[in-house]
C-alpha cells in the first residue's frame, strides 16, 4: 500500500510538471505577445519595427528565465539544454538548416511550376518578421520541446512524445487563418517531427528554437510567404506561389505544401537516427517518471 501511494503522489507530481512547464511560460508568452501588439500601434511609425525587435528579444528572455525558475524549483537540476557553451553555434546552426530547408521547397516548388521568381523587393519590411520569428521562435519551443516534449520523453518514451507534442503542435494551429485539419496535420508531421527530433538529437533547445527562427523568418521575411496562415506580407524576394493547394499550401503558407512536409520528415528522420546512433533514443515506457 505504502509502495502504490508513493507511485500515485509521483505520478501527480509529473503531470504537475507537465501542466507547470507548458502553462506557465505560455502565460508569460502570451501577455509579452499581447502587450506588444498593443503598444506597437501607439508608436510612430519609424520606431515601430525596433520596439518589436527589441520587444521580442525581452519577452523570449523572460520565458527562459521563467523555464530556467521551473527547471530550479520543480526539478532541482541545472537546465543542461539551455547551457550558452554551445547554444550559439546551435542556434546559427538550425537557422541555416531552416534557411535551406525552404530554399528546397521553393526550388522543388518553382521547378514544379508552382513558385515564379520575380526579383528583389528590398529590406524595408523585415523588422517585423524578425519580431515574429523570435517570438515564437523561443516561446513555442521552450512551451512544447523544453516543456511538453521533454516530459513526455521522460514519462513514455521518445516516440510517444515525438506523437503526443507533434500533434498537440498541429491541433494548436488549429485557430490560425486559413488553417484546416491537412493544415494541422502537415505542422504535426512536418514540425511537430522535426524540432522533436532536432531537441532528442542534441539534447540542447538551442538547435529547435534556431529552426524555428529561421523557418518563420525564412518564410515570411525572405519569401513573402504567409506564415502558419497569417497574411501574407512583403518579403526580401518576390517569389509568389501559384497552383495547387496541395503543393503551394494554399492560404495557410508553405507549411500546409506537401513538399514542405516530405523536405521536413526527411531531416526529421535524420535527426532520429542520429538520436538512436547516439544512444539519446529514450525507450517505450507506460509509468510515469519518478522523480
Amino acid at each position: 500500500m505504502a509502495e502504490e501511494h508513493k507511485r500515485g503522489v509521483m505520478s501527480r507530481i509529473a503531470v504537475l510538471r507537465l501542466l507547470a512547464f507548458f502553462f506557465v511560460p505560455a502565460f508569460v508568452y502570451g501577455i509579452g505577445g499581447l502587450t506588444i501588439m498593443r503598444i506597437t500601434p501607439l508608436l510612430a511609425a519609424d520606431i515601430r519595427d525596433v520596439f518589436r525587435v527589441g520587444s521580442a528579444v525581452v519577452v523570449g528572455a523572460l520565458v527562459i528565465v521563467t523555464y530556467l525558475l521551473l527547471v530550479r524549483h520543480m526539478e532541482h537540476r541545472p537546465a543542461k539544454e539551455l547551457a550558452p557553451l554551445r547554444g550559439s553555434a546551435l542556434l546559427a546552426g538550425g537557422m541555416l538548416i531552416a534557411f535551406v530547408m525552404f530554399c528546397v521547397v521553393y526550388g522543388v516548388l518553382a521547378g514544379l511550376g508552382d513558385a515564379h521568381w520575380r526579383g528583389i523587393l528590398g529590406y524595408g519590411h523585415v523588422g517585423a518578421f524578425v519580431a515574429m520569428a523570435i517570438m515564437s521562435g523561443v516561446g513555442e519551443e521552450i512551451i512544447f520541446r523544453g516543456g511538453m516534449y521533454r516530459i513526455l520523453e521522460d514519462a513514455f518514451g521518445s516516440g510517444a512524445a515525438l506523437i503526443l507534442s507533434g500533434a498537440a503542435f498541429g491541433a494548436m494551429h488549429l485557430g490560425n487563418p486559413h488553417a484546416t485539419m491537412m493544415s494541422a496535420a502537415a505542422i504535426a508531421l512536418e514540425a511537430g517531427v522535426l524540432l522533436g527530433a532536432a531537441y532528442a538529437a542534441t539534447r540542447s533547445l538551442w538547435l529547435p528554437i534556431g529552426i524555428h527562427i529561421g523557418w518563420n523568418f525564412t518564410e515570411g521575411g525572405v519569401f513573402g510567404a504567409s506564415v502558419s496562415g497569417s497574411k501574407a506580407g512583403q518579403g526580401i524576394l518576390d517569389f509568389p506561389l501559384t497552383g495547387s493547394d496541395t503543393l503551394t499550401g494554399g492560404g495557410f503558407g508553405p507549411e500546409a505544401s506537401a513538399v514542405t512536409v516530405a523536405i521536413c520528415l526527411v531531416i526529421g528522420i535524420v535527426f532520429v537516427v542520429r538520436t538512436v546512433r547516439r544512444g539519446r533514443w529514450v525507450p517505450v515506457s507506460f509509468h510515469m517518471l519518478l522523480d
